[in-house]
C-alpha cells in the first residue's frame, strides 16, 4: 500500500543508537539499504523496527558484556568463544526488543519528529497489536538464550527488562534520559562478567559499569543535538537541551570519568600494561571526536 511504498523509501537513513538520522538535505532519503534490497517486502518492516540495517546500536550494546567477558577469563586465555556468541546475537535481539519497546512508547511522538517520521509505527507501516506480538518474538528468543547461562547470570538478566521496558519514559520525566540510557545500555558489564566468571567481582564491574554510563551520556548527548529544535517544541528533555552550548564541556568531563573508571577496572582486575596503552590510545581518540565534532550538523 501507499504507507509501505513510502515507509520503504524514507527508512533507510543512517545513525548512531536508535537507526534513524534526517538527512543533510532535511527530508531526502539515502539510497536503499541492505534490507530493502534482499528482505521479502513483509520483512522489511520489521527488520526495520529492529534496525537491522543500522548496526552501531547492537555493537553498542554489545561491547560492555564483551569486554567483561575478556576481563573475566583467565590470564593468558582468550574469551569464552560460545559466551561471546551468545551475547553477540542475544545484543541483536534485545537492541531489537528495545528499539520495539521505544517505539511502542514513542509513536506519536516519532510522527512530529523529522528523523523519526519514517519508523515503521509511526509511518503506520505496523500496527501496535503486531509490534506487541513480535516484541514477545524477540524476547523469547533473548529468554533461550538466558537459559545458556547461569542462574546468577539468568537472574540479572530478569532484573534489565525493568531498565529496558522504563527508558522510554525517562525523556518525559527528566533531563537526564541519557544517563538512564547508559544504565540500559552497559548492563552487559554485569552480565557477561558472573556469566565467565559465575559471579560479579564488584571491585571490577562497578567502575566499569560506570565508566560506560559516562561513555554513553557522551555519544548519545552528542546525537540527541540532531533533535534539540522538536524535541524543544514537543517537550521532550534530554542532556543536549539542558547543556545547550556548554556540551563539548560536560562531554569532557564525562570521558575524564569514563577513562578513570577503566583504569579502575583495570586496577582491580589486575591487569598490565597492554591494557592501559589501550585505554590511554582509546581515550586520545575520544578527546579529538569531542573536540572536533559539529554539533550543529545533524546529517
Amino acid at each position: 500500500d501507499a504507507a509501505a511504498k513510502s515507509f520503504i523509501t524514507t527508512s533507510s537513513s543512517s545513525s548512531v543508537l536508535s537507526g534513524d538520522s534526517s538527512s543533510s538535505s532535511g527530508g531526502g532519503s539515502s539510497s536503499p539499504s541492505w534490507v530493502d534490497r534482499y528482505l521479502p517486502q513483509q520483512m522489511r518492516p520489521y527488520a526495520h523496527l529492529m534496525r537491522l540495517d543500522k548496526p552501531i546500536g547492537s555493537w553498542l550494546l554489545a561491547w560492555p558484556g564483551l569486554w567483561t567477558i575478556a576481563l573475566a577469563a583467565d590470564p593468558g586465555h582468550l574469551p569464552d568463544p560460545w559466551l561471546t556468541s551468545l551475547f553477540a546475537v542475544g545484543a541483536v535481539l534485545m537492541r531489537g526488543a528495545g528499539c520495539t519497546v521505544n517505539d511502542l512508547w514513542d509513536q506519536d511522538i516519532d510522527k512530529k519528529v523529522q528523523r523519526t517520521r519514517s519508523r515503521p509505527l509511526a509511518a503506520g507501516v505496523i500496527s501496535q497489536n503486531a509490534a506487541l506480538a513480535f516484541l514477545v518474538a524477540q524476547l523469547l528468543a533473548s529468554f533461550t538464550i538466558l537459559l545458556q547461562l547461569n542462574t546468577y547470570t539468568q537472574i540479572l538478566g530478569w532484573c534489565s527488562l525493568l531498565l529496558v521496558g522504563t527508558y522510554p519514559l525517562m525523556k518525559r520525566i527528566t533531563w537526564w534520559p541519557q544517563a538512564f540510557l547508559g544504565l540500559c545500555m552497559n548492563y552487559g558489564v554485569l552480565m557477561g562478567y558472573s556469566a565467565a566468571h559465575g559471579s560479579c567481582d564488584w571491585s571490577v564491574v562497578l567502575p566499569m559499569y560506570a565508566a560506560g554510563v559516562c561513555w554513553t551520556l557522551v555519544y548519545d548527548t552528542i546525537y540527541a543535538h540532531q533533535d534539540t529544535k522538536d524535541d524543544a517544541q514537543i517537550g521532550v528533555k534530554s542532556t543536549a537541551l539542558l547543556f545547550g552550548d556548554r556540551t563539548k564541556t560536560w562531554a569532557t568531563g564525562f570521558a575524564v570519568l569514563q577513562n578513570l573508571g577503566l583504569v579502575a577496572a583495570g586496577s582491580a582486575a589486575g591487569l598490565s600494561m597492554p591494557y592501559y596503552a589501550a585505554v590511554a590510545a582509546g581515550a586520545a581518540h575520544q578527546a579529538w571526536q569531542v573536540s572536533a565534532v559539529d554539533l550543529d550538523n545533524g546529517a
